[in-house]
């Protein structure tokens, strides 16, 4: 087997806090709407609270229900375009940001990330990420089926590294899409455990368990020299 000589790292919660963004964002949406939603800070603390509640994957649809205001379709709409249209203020985790640096040189580097193009590259230019990946892909950009667990990102970006399926490591947080597609193509897999990861407990469909788990990214040269 060759050994590794390609890391490609997901984005969200394995490089940095996702919550910053969402935070980020709830803030732009209750000072843009605050003529319908009130005082900004308490909006966007109603917000924060609804993010970690089964309402998350529509927190503004439920926050017009709280307030007991009809579900305008316009209206959330509008909202959503502003969450993923601000301009965030995010910051690598201490470990990404020296394991970025330390790697670099020693090994080819890539980013696969899910999301909208708009909100995926704001992030990648407030994390100043541009300069630090040989290869970055936004899957949204490849088309509407190509999220992961699709493979097509993972089978582009070891083509445009230059590098065979057993040469590729990946690094992601989230067992339920994360691992599928890097692990039937023959890939290293790692799960890095943040303890305030969105996705710290989501459970790995078949053929999604990551073959390594760690704690910080301090720990990913020892598990890669055992490979």
């Amino acid at each position: 087997m060759p050994a590794v000589s390609a890391i490609i790292f997901d984005l969200d919660d394995t490089l940095y806090p996702e919550r910053q963004y969402a935070f980020n964002g709830f803030a732009a949406v209750a000072v843009k709407f605050k003529e319908w939603l009130g005082d900004p800070l308490e909006a966007a603390g109603a917000m924060k609270r609804l993010f970690d509640t089964e309402h998350r994957p529509r927190v503004f649809s439920a926050l017009l229900a709280e307030r007991g205001m009809a579900q305008s379709d316009v209206l959330i709409a509008r909202m959503v375009e502003t969450y993923r249209t601000h301009l965030p203020t995010i910051h690598l985790h201490p470990d990404a940001d020296a394991a970025l640096a330390r790697l670099f040189g020693q090994y080819k580097l890539g980013l696969i990330t899910d999301g909208p193009a708009i909100s995926q590259w704001a992030k990648i230019d407030a994390l100043r990420l541009r300069t630090r990946f040989d290869a970055i892909i936004v899957t949204s950009e490849l088309g509407p089926d190509c999220a992961k667990p699709h493979p097509s990102a993972f089978e582009l970006i070891a083509q445009r590294l230059g590098v065979e399926p057993p040469e590729c490591a990946y690094v992601g947080d989230n067992p339920a899409k994360d691992f599928v597609a890097p692990n039937a193509l023959g890939w290293t897999t790692v799960q890095i455990r943040r303890l305030d990861g969105i996705y710290l407990n989501s459970v790995a469909p078949r053929g999604g368990v990551p073959r390594f788990t760690i704690d910080a990214l301090d720990d990913l040269n020892g598990i890669l020299s055992r490979v």
